[in-house]
């Protein structure tokens, strides 16, 4: 028996390699392809080729994809005449069908991670390019960038040029690739302050920081002879590419682009004097109109967000929960206006997460992987978290797990309300935060009272551990279902753990999904299931209603709320209504 067990171990082992190394070498192919692309940028910006003849480049390159990285599998050893000299020879064509995209924003992840935008912009990314679709990104050289992860990362030895505050300025240009994705790096040489600073957001100047990173990227787009199908915008700080563009860039060059804004965070819309509009070229007495960037509650002033809206041609909101109707009626901070007028244009996705990182079926961070169709790994992964955190060892415990970003966003009194009520039918919790600050030294509310034996609280980051949370738990309370940082909910349905969110109302844990048609899959999913449970109904359902609980978790499990499925398809619905305009 222990033979075969040996060998069954050697044989998953086996898989797992042949599957990491197929991956590898198609990763290495999309980095070799995205180099080629790179350096056809270089060419341009060198005056080998004009713009014209690096878009019919590019457009080889992509329509064969495949084989071109088999005939240039060494781009980084050979100079930019001879790729040019090889390219020229490589005539034959064939049909292309997806579309090239190309993200102007201010973080992406691994490199410059703040807040939700950075995992949506590299998971999104890597999800329409794996459906065929040529996605890049052009960020801010950031003196903080973590530039680990950046593949072939090289400086194009020839200035770009951008316009601000009525003169032309220097910018060093960087590319690399990243995840298998492009990326362009843009830094500015006379205003070299403007990114190189402690943080990336929350200062004075950040409308003029943004808004020269805004133009000298169109200016890039423009001189390096990139036509892409879409230029996808992100929150207020490159929203003034959406003016930008339609008033000065569309007519060189760019005339079958279209613009698309996504918003993240709808509180933070930039409102400034009309004059700053013309540091980047806009015409403040054009624009300074209640029809297009003039704030809506301060008149005297222009509201950049507002602009990115009236300019794009489409807009996604960020919403996992809510529907279409409630952001724009309730939680739109005084763009309701603008949004309604514009509704036709807007629509709502949720969030996603890497379904390549986290997958029980898949995941070696834990002791034993389970699927929806062999679960037996889930109770090895349970009776494993309880040993490692010195918790009782009973299959038949229900294990609560509490993972927080931010204490202050949980009622504590509620919380400990419940702890103290669960304690007294064998439930285990463990809560941990995720935080620069201590979250332990915060939920002293919590912690004192509750020095229990089935209660474990941790502090810091530790990747294996939080995997093990996921696997081993019952429950995982969240703090909301819409969590576009830490995706809580979405990791804890692909675990077979049911979300339970967290907040003030009905015994401090309910949260109330809408029921409205223009609103997620998610949304319905969660309203259907767990939107409306507390953590005292979970806990009743799972010990009297094993059967129907276990229907309900499985059913979970099988869903797909990664990346890759609704965001993405929701994303590329919006790219093709645009290009058809």
């Amino acid at each position: 028996m222990e033979d075969l067990n040996f060998c069954s171990d050697l044989s998953r082992q086996k898989i797992q390699i042949e599957k990491n190394v197929k991956l590898g070498h198609a990763e290495d192919r999309l980095s070799m392809f995205w180099e080629l692309l790179l350096r056809i940028d270089s060419m341009v910006l060198m005056g080998m080729v004009t713009t014209g003849e690096a878009s019919n480049l590019r457009r080889l390159v992509m329509d064969h994809k495949v084989s071109v990285t088999e005939v240039f599998n060494d781009t980084l050893q050979k100079s930019d005449a001879e790729i040019l000299a090889e390219l020229l020879h490589f005539s034959e064509k064939n049909p292309r069908n997806g579309f090239h995209i190309v993200h102007v924003c201010t973080e992406m992840a691994p490199l410059v991670s703040v807040g939700s935008l950075a995992s949506y912009v590299t998971g999104l990314s890597c999800a329409l390019q794996r459906k065929g679709h040529l996605v890049e990104v052009i960020l801010p050289k950031y003196s903080s960038l973590d530039l680990d992860e950046v593949q072939g990362l090289q400086e194009i030895e020839a200035e770009c040029y951008s316009y601000f505050n009525g003169q032309l300025h220097g910018n060093r240009i960087w590319t690399g690739v990243v995840y298998g994705i492009g990326v362009t790096l843009i830094q500015p040489l006379y205003y070299s302050s403007f990114f190189n600073r402690e943080r990336v957001y929350g200062y004075s100047d950040d409308f003029e920081r943004f808004t020269y990173f805004s133009r000298a990227s169109l200016d890039y787009i423009v001189k390096s002879g990139k036509q892409p199908d879409v230029i996808h915008i992100h929150n207020w700080e490159t929203a003034i590419i959406g003016p930008l563009f339609w008033d000065i860039i569309v007519k060189q060059g760019l005339e079958g682009t279209r613009v698309l804004l996504t918003c993240h965070d709808l509180n933070s819309q930039a409102s400034s004097s009309p004059e700053k509009l013309a540091l980047c070229g806009l015409d403040p007495a054009r624009l300074h109109r209640p029809d297009r960037l003039q704030d809506t509650t301060k008149a005297h002033l222009v509201n950049v967000l507002k602009g990115g809206v009236v300019y794009s041609n489409k807009v996604v909101i960020m919403s996992s929960i809510r529907s279409k109707g409630r952001v724009i009626h309730s939680l739109s901070h005084g763009l309701d206006h603008t949004l309604n007028i514009h509704k036709n244009k807007v629509v709502i996705a949720p969030c996603g997460f890497d379904n390549s990182t986290w997958d029980p079926s898949t995941d070696n961070f834990l002791p034993q992987q389970y699927s929806v169709k062999d679960m037996k790994g889930k109770a090895v992964c349970k009776a494993a978290l309880q040993q490692h955190l010195g918790l009782s060892e009973h299959a038949s415990t229900i294990l609560v797990g509490c993972i927080f970003s931010e204490v202050s966003d949980v009622d504590l009194e509620n919380l400990r309300a419940v702890f103290l009520k669960a304690r007294r039918i064998d439930v285990q919790f463990i809560i941990k935060g995720i935080s620069k600050i201590s979250i332990v030294n915060k939920l002293g509310l919590v912690h004192e009272p509750l020095k229990d034996k089935n209660v474990r609280f941790i502090d810091g980051h530790d990747e294996k551990q939080s995997h093990l949370i996921f696997a081993g738990s019952d429950i995982i309370l969240c703090q909301s279902f819409h969590d576009p940082v830490l995706q809580v909910p979405l990791k804890a349905l692909k675990y077979g753990a049911a979300p339970i969110a967290v907040n003030s109302n009905d015994d401090g844990f309910r949260n109330f999904v809408e029921h409205d048609y223009e609103i997620t899959n998610f949304s319905r999913f969660i309203s259907s299931t767990f939107g409306n449970m507390s953590i005292s109904q979970a806990l009743d359902e799972i010990r009297n209603s094993p059967l129907k609980w276990k229907r309900k978790i499985m059913d979970a499990m099988e869903m797909d709320f990664s990346w890759d499925a609704e965001c993405c398809d929701i994303h590329a619905s919006a790219y093709t209504a645009i290009k058809n305009l």
